[in-house]
């Protein structure tokens, strides 16, 4: 059997057969199919994280198959086909490369990701704004991301990380002076202002807020885990313990970790 995209395409076909494919396969439509298709992606965002390269290939394959069904369910409806996927994303890489497909020069992949938007709102005329296009149902961490990128891309966008620092210093400030004065509505904004300055620290100083959140995350649930696990092992109860005695095993914990 050969493995590649076209006999994945043959048994996706076979299995949205009609009369003689699979029930399931047959029920799902486009929409149906969403919310598998992003813990497909999420999958693989974390054997990546966690360097499983043979995890990844399995994962990358599930995602593949998710790419093949929406395919295959908008042959179905005549919408498009796999032809028109492929000519659409070669001619834009093609078209948002134009110092390696024609005469222009970028020398810094800070210049390549300027050019790519300048060209995408070329592109996509009827937007009236540059930070069109971000779907909203992401992350809000990606999105904000995504967002501070798009308005770098036109020079928006401080020369170092220097004046960040300070606006964090500024957005703590006046989320203090919130919760000072009890102002709900106002702490809920300024608690987003800081969340926004922090994603703006993190992308000036080169790295994913997202993929930074995420890594705590698992640190954290790691450790507390840890936590769970000593007082099981000691016939001791967190829910009789304080804070204290908690914070001194956790310490413990964080330190033995640290020394791995």
């Amino acid at each position: 059997m050969k493995y590649n995209f076209d006999t994945l395409t043959e048994i996706v076909i076979k299995l949205r057969h009609p009369e003689t494919g699979c029930p399931w396969d047959n029920a799902q439509t486009s929409k149906s199919l969403v919310p598998n298709f992003i813990e497909e992606l999420y999958e693989c965002v974390e054997a990546i994280d966690n360097e499983k390269h043979q995890d990844l290939a399995e994962e990358l394959g599930d995602l593949l198959l998710h790419v093949c069904l929406q395919i295959n369910i908008a042959k179905e409806s005549n919408y498009f086909t796999e032809n028109d996927v492929f000519m659409t994303i070669i001619q834009k890489l093609i078209r948002r490369h134009p110092h390696i497909f024609a005469n222009e020069s970028a020398e810094t992949a800070g210049e390549v990701k300027k050019n790519w938007e300048m060209i995408k709102m070329e592109e996509k005329k009827q937007r009236k704004s540059i930070l069109e296009g971000i779907p909203k149902a992401m992350s809000s961490l990606i999105v904000a991301q995504r967002t501070q990128e798009k308005a770098a891309a036109t020079g928006f966008d401080w020369k170092d990380d220097k004046p960040v620092f300070n606006k964090l210093e500024e957005e703590t400030q006046e989320l203090q002076n919130a919760i000072s004065n009890e102002d709900s509505n106002n702490i809920e904004e300024e608690i987003g202002d800081l969340l926004f300055t922090l994603v703006n620290l993190s992308r000036k100083l080169g790295f994913d807020a997202d993929t930074a959140l995420r890594k705590s995350n698992d640190k954290f649930t790691q450790r507390f885990k840890k936590l769970e696990q000593y007082y099981k092992e000691h016939g001791m109860s967190l829910q009789t313990s304080t804070l204290e005695e908690m914070d001194s095993v956790w310490d413990i914990i964080k330190l033995k970790q640290n020394m791995e």
